[in-house]
């Protein structure tokens, strides 16, 4: 690994711009910075582009315009499978990932298809699903669990990869308090650079020190979670609402020791 990608940020996106196919634009122009070691929300109204911005980051998207570089490596075919090794993207939806008949084969489908076998597989497994509080469910078909266990089991199966950043999108939806909390407890304990989009105002806070505003396809706000989540001019200017009596200062001040 060369000294200038030793200390490149974990993300860099220049000018990404991005229209779909049917000539809908969504991205128009995205400068966005993360250090290693960050966790950031990314923030904005409905159709903003946050997923389309997310989806970017492991070369699932190509940019039509502007660059995405991964600890200094551009994310472009000819890096794309050490870009995918990288970068771990958890989606909405876990049964977007969950495809094989056991969570054993779900969690080892990623680091066999990058040539791991026998015993280190196993223990690879094993420590991922440790990570997330799923050991014994190993065996188990995933459709038999909860949609908050096979969240949990999702994540596993990226962690398996050994990632430098990970990416989720909507990880708090539809989940009870208990999978909410037992998520929480999971991604603090994580030593990976975090992004997370969201709509969970209260779990951005609880987890992301930054917050990035995703509007209209541009970057339009970026600073402490706190501070963007108290600009109430900047929180209604994006459609972006705190659930009824919610304050981030108090939230924030109740978890410090």
């Amino acid at each position: 690994m060369s000294a200038a990608t030793l200390h490149a940020p974990a993300l860099q996106i220049d000018r990404l711009a991005y229209a779909y196919p049917d000539g809908r634009q969504v991205l128009y122009g995205v400068d966005l910075v993360v250090e290693r070691g960050e966790r950031v929300a990314l923030l904005g109204p409905n159709g903003a582009g946050k997923t389309t911005l997310a989806l970017h980051l492991n070369g699932i998207l190509s940019a039509g315009a502007g660059t995405v570089t991964v600890a200094g490596m551009p994310v472009d075919k000819a890096h794309l499978r050490d870009i995918r090794r990288r970068v771990g993207i958890v989606f909405q939806d876990p049964d977007d990932q969950l495809f094989m008949a056991t969570v054993r084969d779900d969690v080892a489908f990623g680091p066999a298809n990058y040539g791991m076998r026998g015993a280190e597989l196993e223990r690879c497994v094993v420590g991922a699903l440790d990570l997330v509080g799923m050991r014994d469910a190993i065996d188990l078909p995933p459709h038999h669990l909860s949609l908050g266990q096979r969240r949990r089991v999702a994540l596993a199966t990226v962690l398996a990869m050994k990632p430098e950043v990970l990416v989720l999108d909507e990880p708090s939806t539809f989940l009870d308090p208990a999978a909410r909390r037992e998520l929480v407890e999971t991604l603090a304990g994580l030593d990976v650079t975090l992004l997370m989009v969201t709509h969970d105002l209260p779990y951005a806070l609880q987890l992301c020190e930054r917050a990035v505003i995703l509007s209209d396809g541009v970057i339009a706000a970026d600073g402490t979670t706190v501070d963007v989540l108290t600009d109430t001019e900047l929180m209604a200017q994006h459609r972006l609402e705190l659930p009824f009596g919610f304050d981030p200062r108090a939230a924030l001040a109740s978890r410090r020791p």
